[in-house]
């Protein structure tokens, strides 16, 4: 069973910096995709970054320049640095990870870690 546990969450100021961290359980190698979604009070959950099946990142328009994406294949995890944040950033942050067994997908999904950009 793949656990993915996320950190680094908290209460920043407009303008501020956090970094999320997402550990997951063995190694990372397994996972052909895995990044972060968020989810905001009444909106959809949106995808912010990743790392792509291709090997590539990806971001949302509204986080690039000012979030990055990272990983540590040592250490399993994933992180994402934001800087500049914005109080529309102010979500649930939930890590993402993707797997193919057999032919098929499974995507695994971790808790979330709550951010709140408010002054």
């Amino acid at each position: 069973q793949v656990q993915l546990v996320e950190s680094g969450g908290g209460l920043v100021q407009p303008g501020g910096s956090l970094r999320l961290s997402c550990a997951a359980s063995g190694s990372i190698f397994r996972f052909n995709a895995m990044g972060w979604y968020r989810q905001a009070p009444g909106k959809q959950r949106e995808l912010v970054a990743a790392f792509t099946s291709g090997g590539s990142t990806k971001y949302a328009d509204s986080v690039k320049g000012r979030f990055a994406i990272s990983r540590d294949n040592g250490k399993n995890t994933v992180a994402l640095q934001m800087n500049s944040l914005k109080p529309e950033d102010t979500a649930i942050y939930l890590c993402t990870a993707e797997e193919v067994l057999s032919g098929l997908p499974r995507v695994y999904w971790g808790q979330g870690t709550q951010v709140t950009v408010s002054s």
